[in-house]
């Protein structure tokens, strides 16, 4: 890395941290903490146990943001004052190459995190895939999409719980249901919301036929305890029956699987990976309460676009990326128009590319 060049990264950084301190306001930031905290101080503030868990988790993530900021901006400091001393071609040098380079990966990240800034976008996520038509050629499709976002999710130190499997009569998924733990995990999968096209040769044809296949994903934040959903038991009819496949780790053989029907949406969820009811009944509860937040969000959506007479389709089936295996190789999100060529990298997970084109595009809902 020659002078001219590191000159330039300087003066890029300089500006994204000054792009940062005018969209977060660290000031206004320190005012609403200190706001919080005063909340926090009065006596009685855990008798509403909710309200003061509410309090705490936005006081924290204040703070976390405030020192990441802080941390950026040390370390740029840092970085001047080492470029100062440094000449090319010495150890020096090579320091703060290595530097630079691990400062840029930090400042890009959090200039993504400034963009999660939606009510859920902090909250694990709940992803749920299924296959389009084609039977085996689609089954198999959504078992590679499985085991992307698998990957994707260990790639960013995330948790995976598979709360649904599915599998299919001769290969591949029928659906499955997965829960991603982490921090932004929902703000990070929410750009994946939609259907993924492959196109490639098929192993299942004796003809090595080219085939397409299409599989879906949709998105959906957990619903942590602080916010009211209410559901009642007349609202809904519960299922048990015996699983029909691997939930993840073994197969459940006990009547423990559950099924969850909310009669007024027609909403259906399922849930079979545990061999407790008990707990499969938990789980698919949540994943209920997240699918009624998702469709009181798209009825708020879909009233702002009328009032606009915006007449964009941003249905749950539009096609957001295709996934070229034969004859070229290639990936491309139809969105944001991103694409790359390493296609086996895409399939074990690099899916940050991707998802950075669209948060940075503004294209993002809830």
């Amino acid at each position: 890395m020659e002078t001219y060049e590191v000159n330039k990264r300087m003066a890029l950084f300089k500006q994204s941290i000054e792009d940062l301190k005018r969209a977060i306001q660290p000031e206004k930031l320190k005012k609403t903490y200190e706001d919080l905290n005063l909340k926090m101080q009065v006596p009685g503030f855990w008798n509403d146990t909710k309200e003061a868990k509410k309090v705490t988790k936005e006081a924290n993530a204040i703070i976390e943001k405030l020192n990441q900021f802080q941390s950026l901006e040390k370390t740029y400091k840092g970085l001047v004052e080492w470029f100062n001393i440094s000449e090319e071609g010495t150890e020096e040098w090579d320091i703060l190459e290595s530097d630079i380079e691990a400062f840029e990966d930090h400042l890009h990240e959090f200039e993504i995190e400034t963009l999660l800034n939606g009510p859920y976008d902090q909250n694990n996520a709940i992803i749920e895939l299924h296959p389009g038509a084609g039977g085996t050629e689609s089954q198999d499709w959504t078992d590679m999409l499985y085991r992307m976002y698998s990957r994707y999710a260990q790639k960013k130190k995330y948790k995976v719980e598979v709360l649904d499997y599915q599998a299919g009569e001769e290969a591949g998924i029928k659906s499955v249901t997965l829960l991603i733990k982490g921090p932004y995990a929902y703000g990070y999968l929410k750009a994946e919301r939609g259907v993924h096209r492959l196109v490639r040769i098929s192993p299942f044809d004796s003809n090595a036929r080219r085939h397409t296949s299409f599989a879906s994903l949709d998105v959906l934040p957990e619903i942590d305890d602080e916010i009211d959903i209410e559901i009642n038991d007349e609202d809904i009819k519960i299922d048990v029956y015996r699983s029909g496949g691997a939930g993840g780790q073994s197969v459940n053989t006990t009547d423990s699987a559950v099924r969850i029907t909310h009669l007024a949406t027609n909403i259906v969820v399922t849930c079979q990976n545990e061999r407790s009811q008990l707990k499969n009944k938990e789980s698919a509860m949540q994943v209920l309460k997240a699918k009624l937040v998702q469709e009181e969000i798209k009825k708020q959506e879909q009233a702002l676009k009328d009032i606009k007479g915006e007449q964009k389709d941003i249905a749950w089936g539009s096609q957001i990326r295709s996934y070229v295996f034969h004859p070229y190789q290639m990936v491309k999100d139809h969105r944001t128009n991103y694409e790359v060529s390493q296609v086996d990298l895409v399939m074990d997970g690099d899916l940050d590319g991707f998802i950075n084109a669209y948060l940075k595009s503004g294209e993002t809902h809830e």
